[in-house]
């Protein structure tokens, strides 16, 4: 009869709920998220539990309508249904609900598609602590009411996406200041876009796509200094793309495709280095040529201008962009040759230059390239075929409408090419046949005079000596001398730390002018030099906020004459994850606001935040997929604004190269990763896999706000960290698990957060790679989590952003 808090979710529950449960007029919280719970809700519930503040029932299989007696659970504070069976038209008057700032009913068959579907948004005015409202993938009719915009000014995200809405937009969404998200994508809107979104200062992410929108793109869009995400593609659109697009910042992703867009492509749209995740401007009127600067995008992955009316050569700049992994220029009039560029374009996984007039030959270094599919039918290319690496799986390519290719692999049935050509080709071979030998030796002569100077005169060599050249040779230069004289001879004055790889040290380049952290590999063990060329792999081609940036590497000779590999990194000042969760403070933080208090709530949600959001890119939006394979706080870094930078790729793997693999991968060093932290299946032999840097990341959140380790001396008898937590989540002792350095201030709303934050780590770190959650998830809950902390501040928020 005392029972304030229920919280079962996250389990395997079937069957109703019990009425005896929803009589226990002492709940404040009932929380069954995330089982397979069936039946209706009765319809005298708002009166039963008098006292409910907190109502989660999303993801199970409940049904029926939302019982109108809500209106009178005036203490109500969250409900969120989504995902479920709950059906017909909203009858509750939330007006009743002063308190109610956490409105998710998504994802239900709700509305009978009627015009007065959203009736009670009328009500839904008087709560004027609202933040958050999810109405999306519902069955709504009707029109956006203007009551909309007399909605909380606290609103900052606003969901209607996927119903059958229809009418304009231009309802006072203005009016909604702090709006931060604003979806209202997949329905039937129709008329112009309002230009007042533009003083939307706070946007971060607007999609209006796949709607009835005509008319011009207001300029004005492009007034919120911190949107990321612009989705306006599926429309009626016409006019030309605003030359004021050039001045976004962090824009991330641009969908302006399937409208009536014409004239040429902004030049200064090709200048937003923020673009990283897409460019989609296909299937418009777009016009005149691809500007040069398109080279300029060089973190974009996907890139998609096909559809259009483009012409002149493809711009050779565009080989710049090497982090590409999808690549279509066709339907357009494009002319010349494939640009020999193109070779930069190693992550590019899908290509498509179909319905051009492409001429010349098909260049060979294609077949060395990882492709999935390409497309090239319809030009005007000739010569012979290549017939190795993707020309060689004819499901994979196309060249239908060359008629003057010839050769290729038989199943393609072309023509043989011509004994001018085969003996052309021929003749080529036989040059490099006799070259090679000759080139081989010169060099072999080469490099044994310059071993021998070396070791005579212990000089600074220059000439790199590195078993996989291609790793390192995207980055700029730097010799062993130089590092030498910045970290002073590697002294033991610079030393920050060593791993099981390399040692690191503190440096000075450029006259003093950059400090920089420098990586020394211990190359005697075999196993090291892998672990070196891994990580040039795998981090020529990212770019994120997130990610340690690299700076150079450096593989040749030490003055002993022996072999040398660094990699030189981006100095983070504030050191790692690892010494602020349970080293000493005071030795490491000079920042006398934080000294001897550690890391604050605000501040490990904001860097759960930040490692949430580099998974999400490696595992999503990188030309391929990476699995990092080693997540733990030693190779979280924090930058002088405690930003998180996810560090130390030598035990990252390529998903190709897992899924291409027939044997279960083995690391050099034993288990993958580090024990406490890598997922169980891992231990039996599974191949690794995006849902494995999941688990990392659960474990790693949990130790972050529990602030006990995987490996803790006090779990026994089969209890782990993600046990221990789950155990006291029901009985809702969160402050006894709890970072005692955190420390509760009060108020129910504080303790609610830490409870989801312990609930998201609990999902993540599940023993079944099916059940854990998917990163997109974890990031939007925690967003919700730290816009609604107390103790939040706003310059704590940006520092990730």
């Amino acid at each position: 009869k005392n029972l304030n808090f229920l919280g079962l979710g996250l389990n395997k529950l079937t069957g109703t709920i019990p009425p005896a449960i929803l009589n226990l007029s002492s709940l404040v919280s009932l929380s069954l998220p995330y089982n397979q719970l069936e039946g209706t809700l009765p319809d005298d519930l708002g009166f039963t539990l008098p006292n409910l503040q907190v109502l989660n029932l999303g993801h199970n299989l409940l049904t029926g309508l939302l019982p109108t007696s809500l209106s009178n659970a005036s203490n109500l504070v969250e409900l969120d249904i989504t995902g479920s069976y709950f059906n017909g038209k909203i009858s509750i008057d939330f007006g009743g609900l002063p308190n109610l700032w956490w409105l998710i009913l998504a994802s239900n068959p709700l509305g009978i598609a009627e015009s007065d579907d959203l009736k009670f948004f009328d009500s839904l005015t008087k709560c004027r602590n609202l933040k958050v409202l999810d109405l999306s993938d519902c069955q709504f009719g009707g029109t956006l009411p203007y009551s909309v915009a007399n909605l909380s000014t606290n609103l900052l995200t606003f969901r209607l996406g996927g119903n059958e809405l229809s009418g304009s937009i231009n309802v006072g969404i203005e009016n909604l200041v702090n709006l931060t998200e604003l979806q209202l994508q997949t329905n039937k809107f129709a008329g112009g876009v309002p230009a007042v979104l533009g003083n939307l200062s706070e946007l971060r992410l607007l999609d209006l796509s796949e709607n009835e929108l005509s008319g011009s793109i207001p300029p004005s869009l492009s007034k919120p200094s911190n949107l990321y995400m612009l989705r306006l593609n599926k429309n009626n659109l016409n006019g030309t793309i605003p030359l004021s697009f050039g001045n976004f910042q962090y824009l991330q992703d641009l969908d302006l495709s399937q409208n009536n867009l014409s004239g040429p492509i902004p030049k200064n749209l090709m200048k937003l280095s923020s673009l990283t995740v897409s460019l989609n401007l296909a299937d418009n009127q777009l016009s005149g040529s691809l500007p040069s600067e398109v080279g300029q995008l060089k973190n974009l992955g996907y890139l998609d201008v096909s559809g259009n009316r483009l012409s002149g050569e493809i711009p050779v700049s565009l080989g710049s962009c090497v982090t590409l992994g999808r690549l279509d220029m066709a339907g357009n009039s494009f002319q010349g040759p494939i640009p020999s560029s193109f070779s930069s374009l190693r992550g590019l996984e899908y290509l498509n230059l179909s319905q051009n007039n492409l001429s010349g030959r098909i260049p060979g270094f294609l077949q060395r390239f990882s492709l999935k599919n390409l497309n090239l039918s319809f030009n005007q290319l000739e010569g012979q075929l290549p017939s190795d690496g993707i020309f060689s799986n004819a499901s994979a390519f196309s060249v239908t409408g060359n008629n003057k290719l010839c050769g290729g692999i038989p199943e393609l049935k072309l023509a043989i090419c011509p004994k001018n050509e085969l003996e052309k080709q021929k003749s080529h071979h036989l040059e490099l046949k006799l070259m090679i030998p000759l080139l081989s030796g010169l060099v072999a002569l080469v490099l044994i005079v310059s071993l021998l100077i070396i070791c005579r005169l212990r000089k600074r060599h220059t000439a790199p000596l590195v078993s996989s050249p291609s790793e390192i040779r995207l980055f700029s230069k730097v010799t062993y001398d130089s590092l030498h004289k910045a970290t002073d001879g590697f002294s033991s004055a610079n030393f920050v730390g060593a791993g099981g790889f390399a040692s690191v040290y503190k440096g000075t380049l450029e006259s003093g002018r950059k400090i920089v952290a420098v990586k020394v590999f211990n190359v005697q063990s075999r196993g090291n030099i892998k672990s070196f060329l891994a990580e040039c792999r795998t981090l020529r081609n990212i770019r994120h906020r997130n990610l340690v940036r690299i700076h150079t590497a450096c593989s040749t000779i030490d003055y002993s004459g022996k072999e040398f590999k660094a990699l030189v990194y981006e100095f983070m000042p504030n050191g790692s994850l690892e010494r602020w969760l349970h080293g000493d403070l005071k030795e490491q933080n000079s920042n006398e606001e934080l000294s001897g208090l550690g890391l604050s709530l605000a501040q490990r949600v904001s860097i759960a935040i930040d490692v949430a959001s580099a998974l999400d890119y490696l595992h999503h939006h990188c030309p391929r997929t990476i699995v990092h394979c080693d997540l733990k706080p030693s190779n979280i870094l924090l930058d002088d604004q405690m930003v998180a930078h996810v560090g130390d790729f030598g035990l990252s793997k390529f998903i190709p190269e897992v899924l291409s693999t027939s044997q279960p991968h083995s690391s050099s060093v034993g288990i993958r990763g580090t024990i406490g932290y890598a997922p169980p299946e891992y231990g039996m032999g599974s191949n690794y896999s995006p849902e494995g840097d999941i688990y990392s990341y659960g474990i790693l959140l949990l130790e972050m706000f529990t602030g006990k380790r995987p490996t803790d001396s006090g779990f026994e008898d089969g209890v782990n960290l993600h046990n221990f937590v789950k155990m006291a989540l029901p009985e809702r002792v969160v402050g006894e698990i709890l970072d005692p350095v955190i420390g509760l201030k009060g108020g129910m709303g504080e303790e609610d957060s830490l409870m989801s934050i312990m609930r998201i780590g609990v999902a993540c770190s599940m023993e079944s790679p099916k059940e854990r959650m998917n990163i997109a998830d974890v990031i939007k809950e925690l967003e919700s989590i730290r816009r609604n902390l107390p103790a939040l501040s706003r310059n704590q928020c940006s520092t990730s952003e």
